[in-house]
């Protein structure tokens, strides 16, 4: 029971960057426990996903052509199954909603203990994995019990899995069980189909803005940079931008090569969602904001008077 087998997620198409981020964290532990790592695509465009996910320190991919999306059933049966076969000790899910939606059921299946949200991963003679609580002011170690678990992990805590691998696909068929449920489509909701999580620079407003027609002051700054504008929760619970514009623990998980806070105070809850970012930019009046705690640059003023500067800069 030493290989590790990791899913993968997509939506609407496409793979989620949590996906490469999971091949790395499995790596780590099947070399930990001297296995092999095995790579699932459930569903959609399998051999697509799966050319995608052949990345180096894959040793086999698995393709299972059930269904076009997510559905509960099919991956709870089919990853299942794939466990059984392989024998896999290690099975290594994203932290999301489609993950934790069937990873408590395939535990619970499989008669292993399941932890979720991993920061960090240990392998030396038993499983130990870091996670963060009360609200990512603490970080805990937990020691599992067993040589077979299940993992989720977050997404922006490891580097992705790069270059390419030639890891043999199977097509595998299995006998799986009818669904109850199916997806016949989806709805965009405010925003449209800006997704903060795969931009690569993020002008980021808090409170500090004051009002809601001061907002157009940071996004001719995001324009200016060719960058995405997001927030913290404060700016989203006003109504001043939808909710999938919303970084932090209560919204999405960042990471882009630049992340610049204008007004924002830096509470754990926001830190929690960005603190993975590369370079971290903070604009704020109170020279003893926690977000300078975190910030590679911190620009202590009024952001009324720096974010023209920094327009004109760029523009």
């Amino acid at each position: 029971m030493a290989d590790a087998l990791v899913v993968a997620e997509h939506r609407r198409g496409e793979l989620r960057e949590v996906s490469y981020e999971a091949i790395t964290a499995g790596r780590a532990l099947a070399d930990a426990r001297g296995g092999d790592l095995h790579v699932a695509v459930v569903a959609g465009d399998v051999d697509g996903f799966a050319e995608d996910m052949n990345r180096e320190g894959v040793d086999a991919i698995h393709a299972v052509p059930n269904g076009e999306e997510f559905d509960h059933t099919v991956y709870q049966a089919a990853v299942g199954a794939l466990v059984d076969r392989l024998d896999a000790g290690s099975v290594v899910v994203p932290n999301s909603v489609n993950g934790l939606d069937y990873a408590p059921a395939l535990a619970e299946d499989l008669g292993v203990p399941i932890v979720t949200d991993a920061i960090g991963i240990d392998y030396d003679d038993g499983l130990t994995v870091t996670r963060e609580m009360y609200g990512s002011k603490v970080e805990t170690t937990v020691d599992v019990a067993g040589d077979r678990f299940v993992v989720t992990v977050r997404g922006g805590e490891w580097a992705p899995a790069e270059g390419v691998g030639d890891a043999p696909v199977e097509t595998t068929e299995i006998d799986l069980p009818e669904s109850r449920a199916r997806v016949t489509g989806f709805e965009e909701i405010g925003g449209g189909d800006v997704d903060i999580a795969d931009a690569d620079v993020l002008v980021s407003v808090g409170r500090g803005i004051g009002e809601e027609e001061n907002l157009e002051l940071v996004e001719e700054l995001a324009d200016a940079l060719g960058a995405t504008l997001s927030a913290s929760r404060p700016i989203v619970d006003n109504g001043w931008l939808p909710k999938n514009r919303q970084v932090g623990q209560s919204g999405k998980v960042v990471t882009p090569d630049v992340y610049i806070a204008i007004g924002i105070s830096g509470a754990v809850q926001h830190v929690a969602g960005m603190k993975g970012s590369d370079t971290i930019v903070a604009i704020n009046t109170d020279p003893n904001a926690p977000i300078f705690d975190i910030a590679d640059y911190g620009i202590v003023g009024d952001l009324f008077d720096v974010v023209p500067a920094l327009i004109a800069e760029f523009e």
